[in-house]
């Protein structure tokens, strides 16, 4: 049983970065695919699909982007912020600022998820998920 979904997927996402593979699939569920909709969004990944057969909420295959010439990935860094036993919500005027804005903060909000950089422009606060750089 797995108490923390979304530390999972990151954990998964960086072991295959780390151990350098082209795919990786992971199961699916809303968030999730938010998630992995904001990364492709930003340029994080290459590519991604959604398989609804594999199981009830379906799996997610993201295909790892790489540069060409140095053979690395441009997440160099996941790491999840909010955890089920501590909570860290933020409010629209304190919104984290990753790397001085090369980084993104991915956010649940009641308008949905979005990266800190959305929601500087909507003007809304929530629960700071992960941050990717």
């Amino acid at each position: 049983m797995i108490t923390d979904p979304i530390a999972d997927y990151l954990t998964r996402l960086r072991n295959a970065i780390h151990a350098r593979h082209k795919t990786v699939q992971i199961p699916a569920s809303k968030l999730k695919k938010e998630i992995t909709r904001l990364l492709f969004d930003n340029g994080y990944i290459k590519q991604y699909t959604f398989d609804d057969k594999v199981n009830h909420q379906g799996a997610i295959t993201i295909d790892i982007k790489y540069d060409s010439r140095t053979k690395h990935s441009p997440i160099t860094t996941l790491t999840r912020i909010s955890k089920p036993g501590h909570r860290r919500y933020v409010g629209a005027d304190d919104l984290p600022n990753v790397l001085n804005g090369l980084g993104i903060a991915i956010l649940s909000t009641s308008k949905g998820v979005m990266s800190d950089k959305e929601a500087r422009k909507v003007h809304t606060g929530g629960e700071v998920l992960c941050y990717v750089y």
